[in-house]
């Protein structure tokens, strides 16, 4: 009744290839989007833009870069945070050592040094697959670790090895303001998504996806592995270099390698698995997921423990909170190992039928 495509016709190509071909979602991505860039803007608390909103356009941007990578190419990586890095501290020197950069400039040009260094990693994908990628991938996080905390050219020679930046601009528009901040990145991740979106419904991303399914059957048919594994790599790199340029930029302001650590790279492969695997809307969801959950834990579980009159300390919280969160996400692995996205797509699949027996 309530998703019904009934009287729908496409009568064109064009029709039928766009991205929402069903009223219903069309409409439902523009209310979301003017939620999100009207309502939101005017009754969201300050606390709100700086420690949730921004921190999960972030971390959503950063996981469909590693969702094209993982889900839409089958590569298996650890070294997102890696490429974070390299974002990061690329854009930094592009900002700092060139004068007059624009921030834009900078935020691009620190994805595509981030792109350089995902091919370079991403050549022995070439040869080895699976278990080995990932150690292979790891090799990358562990290299950029070690490559900004020594070199000190990459901290433009901080003793301390810290960085920062401020004057933000762009356009002339100053990001001083938790909510400028915040409109700067949803406007980064909704162009950014928007052009994924349409990669992988088009030819490059039906390479990737029949790499994924059958690397050998896809080379037979004239798919070429070299070109679809590295093209993933540097496109997923891109994107998540981005990403961590403004991660550092945007929400933290000042850093230090420690900000890209192992960890980075294993929260946005949680994201992807709980999301969705092959799945940009997927990546959405891992992202709330990960970024929400951890809060709800944090008010929830003093209560609870007050209410069975358990007297907890702030430590045994903190562990708490992570146990919890780690259950959770085994439990959801086990019940749903499809992901969020799966979810969603069965629910529209009964919106269509109900209230008729399915």
């Amino acid at each position: 009744m309530f998703y019904r495509e009934n009287g729908q016709f496409k009568t064109t190509y064009r029709a039928d290839q766009q991205i929402l071909p069903i009223a219903q979602d069309r409409a439902a991505l523009f209310a979301v989007l003017a939620i999100a860039f009207a309502v939101v803007p005017a009754v969201a608390s300050e606390y709100w833009l700086t420690n949730i909103l921004i921190p999960f356009l972030i971390f959503s941007l950063a996981a469909i870069g590693v969702n094209i990578l993982v889900g839409y190419c089958g590569q298996i990586s650890l070294g997102s945070g890696a490429f974070m890095a390299v974002g990061a501290y690329s854009a930094f020197n592009f900002f700092v050592r060139i004068e007059g950069m624009p921030l834009v400039v900078a935020l691009v040009l620190g994805g595509v040094c981030a792109m350089l260094f995902g091919i370079l990693f991403g050549l022995p994908s070439l040869r080895v697959k699976g278990l080995y990628l990932a150690v292979a991938t790891l090799a990358a996080q562990f290299f950029a670790d070690w490559m900004f905390l020594r070199i000190q050219w990459f901290t433009n020679y901080s003793t301390s090895g810290s960085v920062s930046v401020s004057n933000l601009q762009v356009f002339g528009v100053a990001l001083d303001t938790p909510l400028a901040k915040y409109l700067f990145c949803l406007v980064m991740l909704a162009v950014i998504a928007l052009l994924a979106k349409n990669l992988v419904r088009g030819a490059v991303g039906r390479e990737w996806m029949a790499i994924r399914d059958m690397d050998v059957a896809a080379a037979v048919i004239g798919i070429r592995p070299m070109f679809a594994k590295l093209s993933a790599f540097a496109v997923s790199s891109f994107i998540v270099g981005v990403a961590g340029a403004l991660w550092a930029f945007i929400y933290l302001g000042a850093w230090e390698p420690a900000a890209f650590s192992v960890d980075q790279s294993f929260k946005l492969l949680f994201m992807v698995i709980i999301g969705g695997m092959g799945s940009i809307m997927g990546s959405f969801f891992g992202a709330a997921f990960i970024v929400l959950l951890p809060i709800f834990l944090s008010q929830f579980l003093p209560v609870a423990a007050g209410l069975v009159g358990v007297d907890v300390s702030t430590a045994g919280m903190s562990h708490a909170e992570l146990m919890v969160f780690g259950g959770l996400i085994v439990w959801f692995l086990i019940v749903e190992p499809h992901g969020l996205a799966k979810l969603w797509s069965v629910a529209k699949q009964k919106l269509r039928l109900w209230p008729f027996p399915h």
